[in-house]
């Protein structure tokens, strides 16, 4: 009896988790759509039909190829690539308000973008994701170069993050002040973007997208163990440590390629991964896709509402997602101190 009482709860849960998939991709996906046909153009679906086929090559058809498909798509991947970081982040911390913020990715991105621009006259688009890579990698190899080795090690890795994320952002706010006359330029990508996403972009994150993802499948079944105690997995035999400098690693390469290409978008990585895991449960073999369709679905649709908040202007991306993603973490820190007391 007990056998089939369990079997009955595991193909519920089972026809459950395929259906909160389906929707997911079916709201990815309507997004998707919403984001290519809507904005300052008006387009028909017949028209927005043609352009992804190919069958036409009027104005229409070519803005739609051009701009809003790489926009769309920079602006999906970007999301995935911050989800998952953020769920990455907050396994390796052991901090349920973690993001990439503590590893110092965003501020050291950041940094390297402003003195680059300052640096050198006219900084093309490659080299100013080559100033954000190698900045959101610096910052990284700071904060964990200050962690150590130490019993409780994710305790000193959030402290550290956070003191090397605060001295790097006030650098930051510093050039800024100093060279207020030649910056004005660089405020819009510090709230974080995708309007200037085009194929250049999309090239310039793809390898990192799939290269993560690849990463990610492989060391999926060793980050399990960042969902239990230290303590047992080493008297496991596991080298947690190490797993746990993968995931770094991991992190580093998904938000620091998607700050170099859209600056550093906010709460994206903080809001997600609590989502799909109230949806979801803890496996990671459920939670890590379900994180990225939700990534992917939240940015094209702040992406989409963007455009629309000062139309016919459009406004970044990161003031959407810092006005949701506010209220979000309050509510998430208003609970997890009241479940401390």
């Amino acid at each position: 009896m007990d056998r089939i009482v369990q079997s009955m709860k595991q193909q519920s849960r089972t026809r459950f988790l395929l259906f909160l998939f389906s929707i997911s991709i079916l709201i990815l996906a309507a997004g998707l759509l919403f984001s290519l046909k809507w904005g300052q153009a008006q387009i028909s679906w017949r028209t927005l039909y043609e352009a992804l086929t190919y069958q036409g090559q009027d104005k229409n058809h070519l803005y739609i190829q051009t701009l809003r498909l790489p926009r769309t798509l920079t602006a999906c991947i970007v999301g995935m690539l911050l989800a998952l970081a953020g769920l990455l982040t907050q396994l390796a911390t052991k901090n349920p308000l973690a993001s990439p913020h503590v590893f110092g990715i965003n501020a050291g991105a950041s940094l390297a973008v402003v003195f680059g621009l300052l640096a050198v006259a006219e900084l093309s688009i490659i080299g100013s994701m080559l100033f954000a890579f190698a900045g959101a990698a610096a910052g990284a190899l700071l904060v964990w170069s200050l962690t150590g080795n130490e019993h409780k090690q994710y305790v000193r890795l959030a402290l550290a993050g956070i003191t090397v994320h605060f001295l790097l952002a006030s650098l930051t706010e510093g050039l800024i002040i100093l060279n207020q006359y030649s910056t004005e330029s660089m405020i819009f990508w510090l709230v974080g973007s995708v309007n200037q996403a085009g194929w250049p972009e999309v090239r310039m994150i793809l390898p990192f997208f799939l290269g993560s993802l690849l990463l990610l499948a492989v060391m999926l079944p060793s980050f399990r163990l960042l969902l239990i105690d230290d303590e047992i997995a080493a008297g496991l035999g596991q080298r947690v440590a190490v797993v746990r400098g993968i995931a770094v690693l991991l992190v580093l390469l998904m938000a620091g390629s998607a700050v170099a290409v859209c600056g550093p978008i906010g709460f994206v990585c903080l809001i997600v991964p609590h989502i799909a895991r109230a949806l979801a449960g803890s496996r990671m073999g459920v939670l890590v896709p379900l994180t990225a369709l939700l990534g992917g679905s939240l940015l094209v649709y702040a992406d989409l509402l963007s455009r629309m908040i000062a139309f016919p202007f459009e406004s970044p991306v990161g003031i959407v997602t810092a006005v949701i993603g506010g209220p979000f973490f309050v509510y998430l820190a208003r609970r997890k101190g009241g479940t401390n007391r």
